[in-house]
């Protein structure tokens, strides 16, 4: 199977690209940035383009049996500062993606969404995948907008979409100097010696599932014949404090934390239902957040170093 990974340079991308060479499938990344380092590349075509760029992604489009879409160039933390430039380069350049799909006669997409973001504050949890959409942060607003851009190609041009809903996926490989990952930034900290930087009271609840489970769920959803949105994470939650506390029995660390008053856009609790996924691609969450968290470590002393 020919799959083009838009984003593949990216934390799960990169991630994915890997999984889907070494199990035997041709692949084909379009990304705005150069390879990164710490990746052996061979036999990938790695392509640097735009997606505003809507000649080229026809033309590379060609050929494609899957397409995988992972690329978001910003996060919760900064998209409300400048909710323009996510609908410019996020929002248009997914539709940029609908249309030469159209042109290029590829049905087949997996969009890998936000199950952090696109329910707002839940009112259930775990939250199904029925649980109504109201995102309190631009990025969760153009990830929504994108799921409805997709079902709308469904119902007209005949489009077959996965819509994923991952949760905070962390694991080797998460860059540790950038806004979104807390327990890659926590341990990229951890290794250098600074502070801890906690907003709130440190109980805000997060879904952690590990990069080998994520990117084998994507892997599946990339190889079976299914549409839908799905659910992707642990189904278990852990507050910042307890990962804090983690993270000092994993790196023999005492940290420091710096608190800082809470920010308006944090949902304050999110575990996700992820019944649907196990039943539909036989898939189970394998690795714990202990073992995890271990690999993570491990990954950035021998990185930092």
């Amino acid at each position: 199977m020919k799959i083009l990974v838009i984003g593949g340079n990216g934390f799960i991308g990169s991630r994915l690209v890997m999984k889907l060479r070494d199990t035997g499938h041709s692949v084909r990344v379009v990304d705005h940035g150069e390879p990164r380092h710490d990746l052996n590349w061979r036999n990938v075509d790695y392509l640097r383009i735009s997606l505003s760029d809507r000649f080229a992604l026809t033309s590379v489009f060609e050929g494609v049996d899957v397409i995988c879409h992972c690329a978001s160039s910003t996060v919760p933390s900064t998209s409300n500062l400048d909710p323009v430039r996510d609908i410019e380069q996020n929002l248009i350049g997914a539709i940029n993606v609908l249309d030469a799909m159209r042109a290029s006669n590829v049905r087949r997409i997996v969009y890998l969404s936000s199950g952090g973001t696109v329910y707002g504050n839940p009112k259930v949890v775990p939250i199904p995948e029925e649980h109504e959409l109201r995102p309190i942060s631009s990025y969760g607003v153009v990830k929504v907008a994108i799921e409805k851009y997709l079902l709308m190609y469904q119902a007209l041009y005949d489009l077959e979409p996965v819509i994923l809903r991952p949760s905070n996926p962390y694991g080797p490989g998460q860059v540790t100097s950038g806004l979104q990952g807390l327990i890659g930034s926590f341990l990229g900290k951890l290794a250098e010696g600074s502070e801890l930087p906690v907003w709130g009271d440190g109980e805000v609840v997060r879904d952690y599932l590990y990069i080998d489970d994520l990117v084998d769920l994507i892997r599946l959803a990339i190889e079976q014949p299914r549409t839908g949105i799905f659910n992707v994470g642990s189904g278990t939650g852990c507050t910042v404090n307890e990962i804090i506390s983690e993270l000092r029995r994993v790196t023999g660390l005492e940290p420091t934390i710096r608190r800082m008053d809470g920010r308006s856009f944090d949902v304050g609790r999110v575990v996700l239902d992820i019944t649907r996924a196990k039943h539909a691609f036989g898939w189970t969450p394998s690795v714990g957040l202990d073992e995890g968290l271990d690999r993570a470590w491990q990954w950035v002393k021998q990185h930092q170093s």
